[in-house]
């Protein structure tokens, strides 16, 4: 099936008005597969390819395998918080401008994608083990004025991962890589 809209292959985030226990289920299996599709999404591309933008105007394949773990290590942080404290607030960052540091496009992809997988091995183990009502606990996101479930937040970064794998995956579909 071809991808419609470079900016959302897999479509937006929706976040459910309730999740059910299957659906949490799934989206941790969605975030525990995440490093094995980012994996395997950029498996056997050149250097060129890799500095490649999966869009116009967008991020290159290399900034997008380095953002996934630097948004998902702040999504881990957001969880531990939520955790430990009453309804904290957050720190916002700008994603953007951290895809623009120098070790977007110094640092190989290599580190990355094992930085994923150990984050992944951590925040997984971290939520199998966590109850319904520990999904429920909930942080302010100040950027947003809003307050996030940790059970939202879950199906964000589940979304996320196949967002950003489906970004690499269009990209070599669409050039035939």
């Amino acid at each position: 099936m071809p991808v419609t809209n470079p900016h959302y292959p897999v479509g937006r985030y929706n976040e459910p008005a309730m999740v059910t226990p299957a659906q949490r289920a799934a989206w941790l299996d969605d975030v525990a597969g995440a490093p094995a599709a980012m994996r395997a999404a950029i498996s056997g591309l050149s250097p060129a390819q890799l500095d490649t933008p999966y869009r116009d105007g967008g991020w290159t394949v290399r900034q997008v395998v380095h953002h996934v773990p630097d948004s998902h290590m702040n999504a881990y942080v957001r969880f531990k918080l939520a955790l430990t404290e009453d309804v904290p607030v957050i720190k916002p960052y700008d994603q953007a401008r951290w895809a623009e540091l120098p070790d977007s496009a110094a640092t190989p992809i290599e580190v990355s994608l094992a930085l994923l997988e150990a984050l992944h091995a951590r925040w997984v183990r971290l939520m199998r083990a966590m109850s319904p009502s520990d999904f429920a606990r909930r942080f302010r996101h100040p950027e947003h004025d809003r307050i996030f479930t940790l059970d939202g937040t879950l199906g964000l970064y589940a979304w996320h991962g196949r967002h950003h794998v489906a970004h690499i995956t269009a990209l070599r579909e669409r050039n035939g890589w």
